[in-house]
């Protein structure tokens, strides 16, 4: 859609298939996949395991103010304005706290760098909304996650 497109013209949508196997209806705005890629190296998002995305999204919109975006059932995006994280129902709560994402440019790479830091794959290489990602644990036991765009 351009800039002088009125909003309230038809659009047309696409299906997408999500990581979780579901379908979900996009319009040609939109992508079928999350934001913009990451920076190398750099912390990228957050991801929370919720019960209910309905409730979170319901909570931090009204508590914090952030918006969000749908990807399927199973997966929400938000933006506080600065950083992007996710809500999930992939998994259980984790009272501990919060994935946090990194991006790689190159994931295999970087699982290489971090198995011979000395940190764990806890969870290998899987399909994630824009690309995949793999799960690993410091040496402490922490758990994080790794994405690519690739």
């Amino acid at each position: 859609m351009s800039l002088l497109q009125p909003r309230w013209m038809a659009v047309s949508f696409k299906n997408c298939r999500m990581a979780d196997g579901t379908n979900a209806l996009f319009n040609e705005e939109r992508a079928c996949t999350m934001s913009t890629r990451g920076t190398d190296r750099q912390i990228d998002n957050i991801e929370f395991n919720v019960a209910d995305i309905a409730r979170s999204r319901a909570f931090y919109g009204a508590a914090f103010g952030w918006t969000f975006t749908d990807y399927g059932p199973t997966y929400c995006e938000f933006t506080d304005g600065r950083l992007t994280g996710g809500f999930t129902t992939g998994g259980s709560s984790r009272p501990g706290g919060p994935l946090v994402i990194l991006y790689a440019d190159d994931l295999t790479e970087a699982q290489q760098r971090i198995e011979k830091a000395g940190g764990r794959i806890v969870k290998p290489t899987s399909p994630f909304p824009g690309g995949q990602r793999f799960h690993f644990a410091d040496p402490d036991g922490y758990e994080l996650a790794v994405w690519s765009a690739g």
